[in-house]
């Protein structure tokens, strides 16, 4: 609670101690499993977010990071909404200026230096979607409080997620040349949500990309297509569609037969 609510550093430091020996050991662990996150651009000297030139991070780092405590660590998550905790006979308050709004705020931090001016990693919860944002450079806390409130109800306002297709969906068959089946059913193994600014819902584009026949042996999971996203003024997405059974190749002489067939016909199966 002393971290999570207040902001403490005397708890930072206790805690950094608590589970590395040291606070120079606790943020060399820190930046190790921050890297092995994908925070490239981040380096940790401390454990408090003390000024030094070689303590960095970037919005998009502490955004992952956000993420994967929420997802992570549910267990502990619940303390960053907590408004208020008593310790030895001391009310202190929590520094998230979002959490006493109707917003759905739910956490995460605030801070402060010189060089980057008063930031906020938050959340909030609106209709089952949660949106994250970071923001620094603000030049005091009233800034900072209206800026966050505003890009959050932006986000909630002008973005949605679109649910196109669930786990081990199956999108179609594509043919096979020389196969024991004639198709292979197209699966998407992981189901796709896509978050889209609402006016570019209706340019929306959805395609599955492939070459047929797709010469046997074919592997089950193996990728034979790709679903292809695209949306006015949207980065394109792409999604591998794997084979949902395994298809084997087919004897020497039906090979040649069903390779006659295609000549004289054009068909593509067996």
């Amino acid at each position: 609670r002393g971290v999570a609510v207040q902001s403490g550093n005397d708890a930072s430091i206790a805690v950094a101690e608590g589970i590395a020996g040291s606070e120079n050991h606790f943020a060399q662990e820190m930046t190790a499993t921050a890297h092995d996150m994908g925070m490239a651009s981040t380096n940790f000297v401390n454990a408090t977010g003390w000024p030094d030139p070689e303590h960095v991070s970037t919005a998009r780092d502490l955004a992952m990071l956000s993420i994967r405590t929420i997802r992570d660590f549910p267990e502990f998550y619940h303390y960053y909404k907590e408004t208020s905790f008593t310790y030895n006979g001391i009310r202190q308050g929590n520094r998230n200026p979002l959490l006493y709004q109707d917003l759905g705020a739910d956490g995460l931090k605030t801070g402060h230096t010189e060089e980057s001016g008063y930031g906020i990693a938050v959340t909030a919860v609106q209709d089952d979607r949660r949106l994250v944002l970071v923001a620094h450079g603000m030049e005091s806390i009233r800034e900072r409080a209206q800026e966050a409130q505003r890009l959050l109800d932006w986000g909630f306002r002008e973005f949605n997620n679109y649910a196109l297709f669930a786990t081990d969906e199956t999108l179609g068959e594509v043919s096979v040349w020389l196969g024991d089946s004639p198709s292979v059913p197209m699966i998407i193994r992981q189901g796709l949500t896509i978050t889209l600014p609402r006016k570019a819902r209706r340019g929306m584009r959805v395609v599955a990309a492939y070459q047929e026949p797709v010469p046997a042996p074919i592997d089950k999971d193996a990728v034979v297509a790709k679903l292809v996203v695209t949306a006015p003024g949207v980065e394109t997405i792409g999604v591998p569609l794997v084979a949902g059974k395994a298809v084997t190749r087919l004897p020497l002489v039906p090979r040649i037969r069903a390779a006659l067939d295609y000549l004289l016909w054009g068909s593509a199966a067996r």
